[in-house]
Protein backbone atom coordinates (compact mmCIF):
# COMPACT_ATOMS: atom_id res chain seq x y z
CA UNK A 1 0.00 0.00 0.00
CA UNK A 2 1.29 3.45 -0.91
CA UNK A 3 2.13 5.91 1.82
CA UNK A 4 -0.35 8.81 2.04
CA UNK A 5 0.82 12.30 1.22
CA UNK A 6 0.48 14.93 3.97
CA UNK A 7 -2.75 16.11 2.33
CA UNK A 8 -3.97 12.52 2.12
CA UNK A 9 -3.10 12.01 5.79
CA UNK A 10 -5.05 15.12 6.78
CA UNK A 11 -8.03 13.92 4.71
CA UNK A 12 -7.84 10.48 6.34
CA UNK A 13 -7.71 12.01 9.83
CA UNK A 14 -10.72 14.22 9.05
CA UNK A 15 -12.58 11.18 7.71
CA UNK A 16 -11.78 9.18 10.86
CA UNK A 17 -12.98 12.07 13.04
CA UNK A 18 -16.18 12.62 11.05
CA UNK A 19 -17.14 8.94 10.70
CA UNK A 20 -16.05 7.69 14.12
CA UNK A 21 -18.83 5.61 15.73
CA UNK A 22 -18.07 7.24 19.11
CA UNK A 23 -18.41 10.86 20.10
CA UNK A 24 -15.16 12.82 20.09
CA UNK A 25 -14.72 16.36 21.31
CA UNK A 26 -12.01 18.83 22.16
CA UNK A 27 -12.72 21.00 25.17
CA UNK A 28 -11.25 24.15 26.64
CA UNK A 29 -12.14 24.81 30.27
CA UNK A 30 -14.90 22.18 30.00
CA UNK A 31 -16.56 23.83 26.99
CA UNK A 32 -16.77 22.25 23.53
CA UNK A 33 -14.50 23.82 20.89
CA UNK A 34 -14.67 20.97 18.37
CA UNK A 35 -16.78 17.83 18.13
CA UNK A 36 -17.63 15.16 15.61
CA UNK A 37 -21.16 14.40 14.36
CA UNK A 38 -21.46 11.29 16.58
CA UNK A 39 -20.94 13.45 19.68
CA UNK A 40 -23.79 15.81 18.79
CA UNK A 41 -26.09 12.98 17.71
CA UNK A 42 -25.47 11.03 20.92
CA UNK A 43 -26.74 13.96 22.95
CA UNK A 44 -29.53 14.95 20.53
CA UNK A 45 -27.94 18.02 18.97
CA UNK A 46 -27.44 19.01 15.35
CA UNK A 47 -23.86 19.19 14.00
CA UNK A 48 -22.12 22.29 15.29
CA UNK A 49 -24.85 23.16 17.79
CA UNK A 50 -22.63 22.30 20.77
CA UNK A 51 -19.63 24.35 19.62
CA UNK A 52 -18.75 26.95 22.23
CA UNK A 53 -21.17 25.42 24.74
CA UNK A 54 -20.22 24.20 28.21
CA UNK A 55 -20.39 20.46 28.95
CA UNK A 56 -22.52 21.03 32.06
CA UNK A 57 -25.95 20.68 30.33
CA UNK A 58 -24.89 17.18 29.23
CA UNK A 59 -24.78 16.07 32.88
CA UNK A 60 -27.89 15.12 34.86
CA UNK A 61 -27.22 17.90 37.38
CA UNK A 62 -24.85 20.74 38.25
CA UNK A 63 -23.69 18.75 41.30
CA UNK A 64 -22.71 15.77 39.11
CA UNK A 65 -20.85 18.05 36.69
CA UNK A 66 -18.89 19.54 39.60
CA UNK A 67 -18.31 16.17 41.27
CA UNK A 68 -16.92 14.50 38.13
CA UNK A 69 -14.64 17.51 37.64
CA UNK A 70 -13.37 17.29 41.21
CA UNK A 71 -12.62 13.57 40.79
CA UNK A 72 -11.16 13.83 37.28
CA UNK A 73 -8.86 16.83 37.72
CA UNK A 74 -6.40 15.27 40.19
CA UNK A 75 -6.27 12.03 38.20
CA UNK A 76 -5.52 13.96 34.99
CA UNK A 77 -2.89 16.03 36.79
CA UNK A 78 -1.24 12.83 38.01
CA UNK A 79 -1.32 10.77 34.82
CA UNK A 80 -2.72 12.93 32.01
CA UNK A 81 -5.77 10.76 31.36
CA UNK A 82 -9.09 9.97 33.02
CA UNK A 83 -11.92 7.58 32.22
CA UNK A 84 -15.09 6.30 33.84
CA UNK A 85 -18.62 5.12 33.18
CA UNK A 86 -21.22 7.70 34.15
CA UNK A 87 -24.80 8.70 33.54
CA UNK A 88 -25.20 11.59 31.10
CA UNK A 89 -28.23 13.55 29.86
CA UNK A 90 -29.55 13.97 26.33
CA UNK A 91 -31.15 17.15 25.08
CA UNK A 92 -34.63 15.67 25.65
CA UNK A 93 -33.77 15.08 29.33
CA UNK A 94 -33.42 11.30 29.04
CA UNK A 95 -30.50 9.77 30.91
CA UNK A 96 -28.05 7.19 29.59
CA UNK A 97 -24.89 5.38 30.67
CA UNK A 98 -21.79 6.57 28.88
CA UNK A 99 -18.14 5.53 28.91
CA UNK A 100 -15.96 8.64 28.88
CA UNK A 101 -12.19 8.79 28.39
CA UNK A 102 -10.06 11.89 28.07
CA UNK A 103 -6.50 13.07 27.72
CA UNK A 104 -5.19 16.46 28.79
CA UNK A 105 -2.96 18.41 26.46
CA UNK A 106 -1.09 19.74 29.53
CA UNK A 107 -1.25 17.69 32.75
CA UNK A 108 -0.52 20.79 34.84
CA UNK A 109 -3.76 22.35 33.53
CA UNK A 110 -5.91 19.36 32.55
CA UNK A 111 -9.10 21.28 31.83
CA UNK A 112 -7.39 24.06 29.84
CA UNK A 113 -7.56 21.79 26.77
CA UNK A 114 -8.40 18.10 26.53
CA UNK A 115 -9.58 15.53 24.00
CA UNK A 116 -12.53 13.33 25.03
CA UNK A 117 -14.21 10.20 23.73
CA UNK A 118 -17.83 9.43 24.66
CA UNK A 119 -19.32 6.00 24.01
CA UNK A 120 -23.07 5.50 24.47
CA UNK A 121 -23.57 2.38 26.59
CA UNK A 122 -27.37 2.53 26.61
CA UNK A 123 -27.82 -0.50 24.30
CA UNK A 124 -25.89 -2.59 26.84
CA UNK A 125 -26.73 -0.76 30.07
CA UNK A 126 -30.06 1.07 30.28
CA UNK A 127 -30.52 3.50 33.17
CA UNK A 128 -32.44 1.59 35.83
CA UNK A 129 -35.38 3.73 36.89
CA UNK A 130 -35.52 7.30 38.14
CA UNK A 131 -32.67 7.90 40.57
CA UNK A 132 -31.73 10.99 42.57
CA UNK A 133 -28.47 12.77 41.88
CA UNK A 134 -26.84 11.19 44.94
CA UNK A 135 -28.16 7.73 43.99
CA UNK A 136 -26.63 8.14 40.52
CA UNK A 137 -23.27 9.10 42.05
CA UNK A 138 -23.37 6.07 44.34
CA UNK A 139 -24.64 3.75 41.58
CA UNK A 140 -21.76 4.88 39.33
CA UNK A 141 -19.30 3.69 41.96
CA UNK A 142 -21.20 0.55 43.01
CA UNK A 143 -20.91 -0.85 39.48
CA UNK A 144 -17.12 -0.47 39.66
CA UNK A 145 -17.03 -2.62 42.81
CA UNK A 146 -16.19 0.22 45.21
CA UNK A 147 -16.90 -0.44 48.88
CA UNK A 148 -19.15 1.78 51.02
CA UNK A 149 -16.04 3.12 52.72
CA UNK A 150 -14.42 4.01 49.37
CA UNK A 151 -17.65 5.58 48.06
CA UNK A 152 -18.09 7.56 51.28
CA UNK A 153 -14.52 8.85 51.11
CA UNK A 154 -14.98 9.86 47.46
CA UNK A 155 -18.26 11.69 48.13
CA UNK A 156 -17.34 13.14 51.52
CA UNK A 157 -20.09 11.23 53.34
CA UNK A 158 -20.05 8.45 55.92
CA UNK A 159 -20.07 4.77 54.92
CA UNK A 160 -23.30 4.45 56.92
CA UNK A 161 -24.94 7.09 54.68
CA UNK A 162 -23.71 5.18 51.62
CA UNK A 163 -25.29 2.02 53.06
CA UNK A 164 -28.60 3.87 53.51
CA UNK A 165 -28.50 4.98 49.86
CA UNK A 166 -27.53 1.46 48.78
CA UNK A 167 -30.55 0.08 50.69
CA UNK A 168 -32.86 2.60 48.96
CA UNK A 169 -31.37 1.63 45.59
CA UNK A 170 -31.97 -2.04 46.33
CA UNK A 171 -35.58 -1.31 47.27
CA UNK A 172 -36.19 0.96 44.24
CA UNK A 173 -34.72 -1.60 41.87
CA UNK A 174 -36.21 -4.64 43.65
CA UNK A 175 -32.78 -6.18 44.14
CA UNK A 176 -32.43 -8.91 46.72
CA UNK A 177 -28.63 -8.92 46.87
CA UNK A 178 -25.60 -6.81 46.05
CA UNK A 179 -24.98 -8.92 42.93
CA UNK A 180 -28.56 -8.38 41.79
CA UNK A 181 -28.28 -4.63 42.45
CA UNK A 182 -25.16 -4.40 40.29
CA UNK A 183 -26.88 -6.45 37.56
CA UNK A 184 -29.92 -4.16 37.60
CA UNK A 185 -27.74 -1.04 37.51
CA UNK A 186 -25.87 -2.53 34.55
CA UNK A 187 -29.14 -3.41 32.83
CA UNK A 188 -28.51 -7.15 32.83
CA UNK A 189 -29.92 -10.19 34.54
CA UNK A 190 -27.84 -11.56 37.43
CA UNK A 191 -25.98 -14.76 36.59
Amino acid sequence: MDKLSPVGQADALQLAFDLSPVGICVTEHRSVVLCNPAFGTMFGYAPGELLGQPLEPLYPSHAEFEHIGSIGRPVMEACGTYSDDRIMRRRDGSLFWCHVAGKAVDRAQPFARAVWMFEDLSPLRPVAGPLTSREREIARQIVTGATSKQIGRSLGISPRTVEAHRARLMKKLAAGSQRELVARLLGSAPS
